[in-house]
């Protein structure tokens, strides 16, 4: 008997080629378009005036706080997401489903309630505003209070995407070594760290991008203080209410560029990691 071929996608072509159609609309309508806009904007006076609106020093500061702040908040995440994910895997305590929902807590409350959460621990009226204040040391409106509310904001990403990867990947390989008598940090560097790399800088590479994009939590503990503790969404926001719109998006275009970067590098990681996934063709 000759076998029919049958295939799981059971839609008429043209019923196909429409739900394309819609997908590519809305994607060139809420996506390319808006993009587009944003560097035509920042253009729009020429290069002149969009290289002296991104080399303005309040802009310039701007950058290098965002740097700064990612540069911080993104490492400890990494060691934090990886130390989680590790003794989620791979080991069995008291209190691991508190663990993992304190992971998933940034996802589920608003970005400015966590700015608020900081300002009533450390503001002056805070629980320990009082005592800041008598050392002389500035949380709340200082660079300090900003690390602080981005890396609340982005400790899920690392861990939130190596955990599955754990667990999937079990802990033979680590019993294995420990049997043939490496250490902990040997069968971590060794073992562990290789089947997770390309996981882990997936993790990395979402955490450094909603790192330099956060806004809401930012917003509430910077005090908006030009040139001190603006980072590039909040310098964005000041230019464009104060209508220097050339200013405002020449400088958003500078944080589209690093989404496009990002959007990129995301697809480049996510192609090698199906390709070194078990059964991948090589």
């Amino acid at each position: 008997m000759n076998r029919i071929a049958t295939s799981p996608v059971t839609e008429r072509p043209a019923t196909r080629r429409l739900l394309i159609g819609l997908a590519l609309g809305f994607l060139l309508f809420f996506l390319v378009l808006p993009l587009i806009s944003v560097f035509a904007e920042a253009l729009r006076h020429g290069v002149a005036a969009y290289w002296a609106s991104v080399t303005d020093p309040d802009a310039r500061a701007a950058i290098r706080l965002t740097l700064l702040v990612a540069a911080i908040s993104v490492p400890l995440n990494t060691m934090f997401g990886v130390a989680a994910s590790w003794a989620i895997a791979k080991f069995d305590f008291r209190g691991k489903s508190v663990l993992i929902a304190l992971i998933d807590l940034p996802f589920s409350v608003s970005p400015v309630v966590s700015g608020l959460i900081f300002v009533l621990l450390f503001g002056a009226q805070g629980l320990l505003g009082p005592w800041l204040m008598a050392h002389d040391a500035r949380v709340i409106f200082a660079v300090p209070g900003i690390v602080l509310a981005t890396v609340f904001i982005t400790f899920p990403f690392v861990a939130r995407e190596l955990i599955p990867l754990m667990q999937e990947q079990g802990k033979d390989d680590e019993e294995a070594a420990v049997s043939l008598g490496a250490s902990g940090w040997q069968t971590f560097w060794h073992v562990t760290l290789p089947n997770i790399r390309w996981g882990l800088l997936y993790g990395v590479l979402m955490c450094n991008a909603r790192a330099m994009g956060e806004f809401g939590a930012v917003s509430v503990v910077s005090g908006h203080i030009r040139g001190e503790t603006n980072t590039m969404p909040l310098h964005v926001e000041i230019l464009y209410n104060e209508y220097d719109f050339v200013g405002a998006f020449a400088v958003a275009s500078l944080l589209a560029g690093l989404a496009m970067v990002t959007l990129i590098a995301k697809s480049v990681l996510e192609w090698r990691f199906e390709l070194h996934q078990p059964g991948a063709r090589s």
